[in-house]
């Protein structure tokens, strides 16, 4: 789909940042398929619903599924790729202060709770700033004061982009073959390497073992499919490379803290809502 550079530059650089000391919010349907690499001086929280969303930012591609929400601070660089266009989005841009809690210096991927889920529903019905001192600005500034005190567990749904490009074409071949099951010392022989300088290579670049990033390119493309509601939950296991469901149950418990039927049950309800 062809990008609008008018609107990405109107709404994320004049807007946001417009006021200095507003709490920018924004709910819209994403009629676009890419954001392009941008920075705001607020920090910005990004609740997703319906589909995923791919942020990446400079060192890293983090996976934003449906009922989630990212945290990126202010002044980090970073572009949007919904994979549906009819994502809704709902961003709140927060001004920086003074002495504030670590939780909100770093990015990363949450669930959101009931409780959050009401907050940020309730936001709704707003957009564009939010002044200091009013009633909508209160309210918005509690839900980011809530966060470190609900928000104990950063998902580790983000995998760090190669530097070599010899580690780019394995990484391919993983994304391209998920469906199957990849043993580590067939890739290492494929691609020419010794499986213990292939392991360093994956400890140096990407800062994580082969099996780590295995494991989470699996349920990532896990949820993808579970979004879909194409498949059944055995299925979806089948075609990320699972010939078992409970070890796929419990390797996607592990990750996002729920079953694969629970995820599922729970998207459900937040459609009915």
């Amino acid at each position: 789909m062809e990008q609008s550079p008018f609107k990405v530059d109107k709404y994320y650089i004049k807007r946001v940042d417009a006021d200095k000391k507003s709490i920018y919010c924004h709910h819209d349907i994403m009629g676009e398929l890419l954001v392009p690499t941008h920075k705001h001086n607020k920090a910005q929280m990004l609740y997703a619903e319906g589909d995923v969303v791919f942020v990446t930012t400079e060192t890293k591609s983090y996976f934003l599924p449906a009922r989630h929400f990212i945290w990126i601070p202010a002044g980090v660089e970073h572009s949007i790729e919904p994979k549906s266009e009819h994502v809704m989005m709902r961003n709140l841009y927060f001004p920086v202060e003074k002495d504030e809690d670590d939780f909100y210096k770093s990015e990363g991927i949450y669930p959101v709770n009931n409780l959050l889920l009401q907050m940020m529903m309730f936001t709704n019905q707003w957009n564009g700033d939010l002044k200091k001192g009013s009633p909508s600005f209160v309210i918005a500034k509690a839900i980011k004061a809530i966060l470190p005190q609900i928000c104990h567990t950063n998902l580790p749904l983000e995998l760090p982009q190669p530097k070599d490009k010899r580690l780019g074409k394995i990484l391919r071949h993983i994304e391209n073959n998920l469906g199957e099951t990849i043993l580590f010392a067939d890739v290492a022989h494929e691609f020419g390497f010794s499986e213990r300088s292939l392991y360093r290579l994956f400890q140096k670049d990407l800062k994580m073992s082969f099996i780590q990033y295995y494991t989470i390119r699996r349920i990532l493309k896990a949820i993808e499919l579970l979004l879909e509601r194409k498949l059944s939950v055995k299925e979806v296991a089948l075609e990320v490379g699972y010939n078992s469901v409970p070890t796929f149950s419990n390797t996607f418990f592990k990750i996002l803290g729920q079953r694969p039927s629970d995820y599922l049950n729970g998207e459900e309800i937040l459609e009915k809502n």
